[in-house]
Parts: C-alpha cells; sequence; structure tokens
C-alpha cells in the first residue's frame, strides 16, 4: 500500500506536466500565422490549411501588385522618397490589411484599413526618409493581410548619395 501511495505522489505530477509539454509543443509548432485585429471578421475567416495538410489557395484574398518593387535610381541624402504601389484583390473573398511595417522607422507605409472587394483596387504610400544613410539601400515593407500566404513584401531600392559638408 505504501508503495502505491509513492507511485501516485510521484507518477502523477509527472504524467500532468508530460501532457501539458505536449500540448505546448504542439502550439510552437503550429506554422500557420493569425492575424489579430478589432471587431467582428468572421466573414473573412477561412483556414485555407486542411487538417490533411492541403492547402486551398483558391478561395482566399490575393494581392497582385502593379510593381511590388520601386527603383527610385539616386538622390541624395535627406531627401524624402515617395511611391505609392497599387494593388488588385485578385481573390475570392474581401481582402483586410491587418498592417504594413518596414524594419526601420526611415520607412513609413500607409495602408487602406477598410475591406478590398475581390477585383478592386487598393494603394499603399510609402515615404523613405534619406536622412543619415548612404549607399545602396533596399528597404523592404511587409504587409499582413487575411492572403496565404499572411505576409507579401514590397520593396524601395535606390542609391543614395553622401551628403557633402
Amino acid at each position: 500500500m505504501k508503495f502505491r501511495t509513492h507511485l501516485i505522489t510521484f507518477a502523477l505530477p509527472l504524467l500532468a506536466i508530460a501532457l501539458f509539454s505536449a500540448c505546448a509543443n504542439d502550439a510552437e509548432n503550429d506554422s500557420l500565422d493569425t492575424i489579430k485585429t478589432e471587431g467582428k471578421i468572421s466573414q473573412i475567416i477561412r483556414n485555407p490549411v486542411s487538417a490533411d495538410g492541403t492547402v486551398d489557395t483558391v478561395n482566399v484574398a490575393k494581392m497582385t501588385f502593379e510593381e511590388p518593387e520601386f527603383n527610385f535610381g539616386e538622390v541624395k541624402e535627406g531627401d524624402v522618397v515617395s511611391h505609392v504601389f497599387k494593388f488588385t484583390n485578385t481573390g475570392k473573398v474581401p481582402l483586410l490589411i491587418n498592417n504594413a511595417k518596414s524594419t526601420c522607422g526611415c520607412t513609413i507605409p500607409k495602408w487602406p484599413k477598410e475591406f478590398i472587394e475581390p477585383g478592386q483596387s487598393g494603394e499603399i504610400a510609402v515615404e523613405f526618409n534619406t536622412s543619415g544613410k548612404s549607399g545602396f539601400q533596399e528597404k523592404p515593407v511587409t504587409i499582413t493581410a487575411n492572403t496565404y500566404p499572411s505576409t507579401t513584401r514590397i520593396y524601395l531600392r535606390g542609391f543614395v548619395n553622401e551628403a557633402k559638408q
């Protein structure tokens, strides 16, 4: 009887830890990105990945850019480069952009906050402040939306001539 008591006292907590660890590992291995947003978005939520691993990329929103890269050529340090990236929702459901961000504070994107219906177009305006920059510059903007995959990148590229002092 004493052996059973010790077995239950030590084995039960270990079993519980093992079960919780297994669940935590499953969450870490989840390869799907999530979109955090406010409000009711049930009409656009659709998981393109099924349990058997197949991916449905037909019935999702799709961003098709007229030009995903913009070469601004040569500018002098301190100039502000502006460009508008035009896109169309070529998918089958309304497109909702959740976020657009760059790798540094010198590049600022502005994107539409409302739904872009299938077949409709939108614009993402990007400004790059070249102050303190010189040489070849490549500034990516990562867009997170209800697309598959959930992120898309557009780029500003060009050469910034160092300011003469």
